[in-house]
């Protein structure tokens, strides 16, 4: 009968402690979230030696001062959790900025076993580790490892499987350090002086540990160096990383993701509606189930599904860059730029995300450090031109302002960059103000990605997507199908004689001040909620034209088509160039809306992102219409 085992394992990030957990574990892993939280949880299940292990992987911290959750996490499970083994995963090419985690560990009582991962890179850089003085100086059991080696992973598993914790106990030495700290703890009443007493007890405890256990030589430039005079170089960095930021959109946008798209739609609105149109229209189905099981349902996942590719190819992407321990050099290298907005630099990863899609750049938050900087860029993100509000932008400017269509369509992209900015300044100094940022970052060495890892974890981003964030987006299918298909009588051919119809008056009558206060609009804007790119389409079937491409490429078409329809009267110049901000910065889509509210865990927040971004869209359209006419622009 196979015996029950536990193991956390622990460490800071870029130790290639995930690498670990994945190939230990491979597909049987969970993912959720811990509870009260939206950082990852993540057990995976291994056998070996007869024996069922379950391992959990906690977050990557440099610390258990609890300032983050991450860290609040960590201390809180192996505190309080019943754990047989809890491995402290260490980088041994810098183990001494590492041994500061594994001392406060000790230091809170809490057995472990040390292990030295990425041996292979330590001897790259000529680090050699006296195992038996580490083993006699700490007085607990130390590994050996690199993540990618099945043979040393074998070895771990072994260990697991046979040592019992109750044979080591703290050296002399341990000991003696934490009476001092001990000490320092009850004596020293100022928090800012005993952190900065026990951080100096700390290091120099680490120094005796490197002066009697490690040696190093000199082995030279080191590869990871020499990229770094380009990709990290004062001058050359941030070119460079538009440069790659550039190809990964070009990939997920254009050379790989979009094609896959194109062709799922195609399959989708074509061959499958059709089909299935066929096949109830066979049965005799009712004419109010075909409609909702062909445009709400079908309609309604395919909305989903569409984004698929584009979602897994991006977080391929960018999974691979962070495996290569680039991403890190992003960070570093956009701090001093994204600390004058009211972030640190590892927001900049987030927000370049929205200009593809709202939906990664918020769920990328969660890479953030600290719950200010996450909550932040996600109420920054939905700001940004995301290619489903491009659409919109070239289809009004190609209609309203033809010779200047890309410099008014540029225009609305540093329209959501300015709002995105000032949103993040205004929330740093009022809801966030007693919130302090930390940057605390490692330069992991470059290195070739393990393709494992990335697969895993770009399955468990966008597996996250299609189940969570898709069940929204469905749900608003339906809705806009029955808003738009019946009224108080029953169901109605004329869209015009249907609760959308109703509601959209309602709602248009907001924009009167704003230039656009018809029905039209207003039902436009309530479908822009459900799909940014609904707005064109919705405006099309309103004004005439049923077969509206919602494609950028072809606004210019569709606008001079749409030049002898009603909406060429409808709108002026000024009050296009009104929709068109208030279309760029009101409410996310409800696949936006219920990302934020997975990404936060509080319909409070989706329900304040959705109502402060639609005042401040129709405060700053208000505004720009009003002041245009002062002016004598129309």
């Amino acid at each position: 009968m196979s015996k029950s085992l536990s193991v956390a394992l622990t460490g800071n990030p870029n130790t290639g402690k995930s690498t670990i957990f994945n190939e230990l574990t491979g597909a049987r892993q969970k993912i959720g979230n811990w509870p009260g939280v939206t950082v990852d949880k993540k057990v995976g299940y291994v056998h070996h030696n007869d024996k069922d292990i379950m391992i959990v992987d906690l977050p990557g911290t440099y610390s258990v001062n609890t300032r983050s959750p991450e860290e609040k996490i960590v201390i809180d499970y192996l505190m309080e959790n019943h754990t047989d083994l809890v491995v402290d995963v260490v980088d041994s090419s810098n183990i001494e900025r590492n041994l500061y985690l594994t001392l406060q560990l000790l230091e809170k009582g809490i057995p472990l076993i040390l292990d030295l991962n990425m041996q292979d890179e330590a001897e790259k850089r000529g680090i050699k580790i006296d195992v038996k003085k580490l083993e006699s100086f700490l007085g607990y059991p130390v590994l050996l490892t690199i993540a990618r080696d099945g043979k040393s992973l074998k070895n771990m598993l072994n260990v697991f499987t046979s040592i019992s914790m109750t044979g080591y106990g703290p050296s002399d030495q341990l000991k003696a350090h934490i009476a001092r700290v001990q000490e320092i703890e009850a004596e020293v009443t100022d928090e800012k002086l005993r952190q900065e007493q026990l951080i100096e007890l700390r290091y120099s405890f680490i120094d005796e540990i490197m002066k009697s256990a490690v040696k190093f030589s000199n082995v030279g430039t080191t590869v990871s160096e020499k990229i770094d005079r380009v990709l990290a170089n004062g001058i050359l960095a941030i070119p460079a990383f538009l440069a790659i930021m550039y190809a990964v959109f070009q990939i997920t946008f254009e050379w790989i993701g979009q094609p896959v798209a194109d062709a799922l739609e195609e399959f989708i609105s074509g061959t499958l509606t059709e089909t299935a149109a066929e096949a109830l229209v066979s049965l005799d189905v009712a004419d109010w189930m075909q409609s909702l099981i062909l445009d709400g349902i079908i309609g309604g996942v395919g909305a989903v599904i569409v984004f698929v590719p584009l979602i897994f190819i991006l977080f391929f992407c960018l999974s691979f860059l962070d495996g290569t321990g680039y991403m890190a050099r992003v960070a570093f290298i956009m701090d001093p730029v994204m600390r004058r907005v009211g972030l640190t630099g590892k927001g900049v990863m987030p927000l370049m995300m929205g200009f593809g899609c709202g939906v990664p750049s918020i769920m990328g938050a969660r890479a953030l450090d600290t719950e200010k900087d996450r909550m932040l860029s996600i109420m920054a993100a939905p700001f940004l031109t995301c290619g489903a509000k491009l659409p919109i932008m070239a289809l009004f400017a190609a209609m309203f302002f033809p010779d200047n269509a890309a410099n008014v369509v540029f225009a609305m992209y540093v329209v959501g960059v300015a709002m995105a900015i000032a949103s993040t300044k205004i929330l740093s100094h009022t809801t966030f103000k007693d919130e302090n940022s930390t940057f605390l970052l490692e330069l992991p060495p470059y290195r070739m990605p393990d393709m494992k890892t990335v697969l895993l974890e770009t399955w468990d981003k966008g597996k996250g997507y299609l189940m969570k964030a898709g069940t929204i987006i469905f749900l608003g299918c339906v809705i806009i199908w029955f808003l738009g298909a019946f009224n108080s009588q029953g169901m109605v051919e004329d869209m015009g004689e249907s609760f959308l119809a109703s509601i959209g008056a309602a709602v248009g009558a907001l924009f009167t001040l704003q230039g656009f206060g018809s029905w039209e609009a207003g039902a436009a804007v309530i479908s822009g909620i459900l799909a940014k790119e609904s707005v064109v389409s919705t405006i099309g079937i309103l004004y005439g034209l049923p077969d509206v491409s919602a494609d950028a490429e072809n606004a210019v078409e569709t606008a001079q088509a749409m030049l002898g329809t009603g909406m060429g009267s409808a709108f002026t110049p000024l009050s296009a160039i009104s929709f068109m901000i208030f279309s760029q910065l009101y409410t996310p889509c409800v696949t936006a809306l219920g990302t934020i509210r997975k990404e936060t865990g509080s319909m409070k927040w989706m329900l304040f992102a959705a109502g402060y971004m639609f005042v401040l869209a129709w405060v700053v359209s208000l505004v720009v219409y009003q002041l245009g006419g002062l002016l004598g622009f129309e």
